[in-house]
């Protein structure tokens, strides 16, 4: 583990039956983002190492009720993320890309998609789950687009115009990236 991070492992908030140990990771790099992720059967939450105690508190059950609203609404698992990618291939770039693999990261927080072209491979943020179809799905053809045209030139471009929503899922991402900029905090929670 580098250095600069601290790990602590505690008991989740009452949540009902099945609930996972949640073990919070403190960053000294980390200055204003909270994030969260399932490992296994426990919760990992990344936090800034400054925060106070009831901080993280507030944050970990503001993380868990993220996260078990992102599994209600049924995040797609890699199988399902494949064929939603080779559907949107076909529909949008008449089956030309063709991917061997797309799954979902936990270590990608800079990027929402990256693409390995010789292998055919295909990686999403998790950041990703949970926010409208249309915003996945602008970042699959984006990636998608990869295996056809390298870089960001006007030929890569083209390919996406295909898809109608590229513009409003761009301003969507960007306002995510914006407002992770804010420094806020979140509502003090009702027990």
């Amino acid at each position: 583990m580098p250095a600069d991070s601290q790990r602590s492992v505690t008991d989740p908030p009452h949540r009902g039956a099945g609930t996972s140990a949640v073990e919070v990771r403190r960053s000294a790099r980390r200055r204003r983002t909270v994030s969260a992720y399932r490992e296994g059967d426990r919760t990992i939450v990344l936090i800034p190492a400054r925060m106070s105690e009831a901080e993280e508190r507030r944050w970990v059950g503001v993380m868990l009720d993220k996260l078990a609203a992102q599994e209600r609404r049924g995040v797609l698992g890699d199988a399902e993320l494949t064929e939603r990618a080779l559907r949107l291939s076909e529909q949008y770039f008449g089956g030309r890309a063709r991917p061997g693999s797309v799954r979902w990261v936990t270590n990608q927080n800079t990027r929402w998609g990256s693409c390995t072209p010789a292998e055919g491979s295909i990686r999403l943020s998790h950041r990703l789950q949970g926010m409208p179809e249309y915003v996945v799905d602008y970042v699959l053809l984006h990636e998608l687009a990869h295996l056809l045209v390298p870089g960001h030139g006007p030929d890569f471009w083209r390919l996406l115009e295909a898809y109608p929503r590229t513009e409003r899922a761009r301003g969507y991402l960007e306002g995510v990236v914006a407002a992770e900029r804010l420094p806020h905090s979140p509502p003090a929670r009702e027990e």
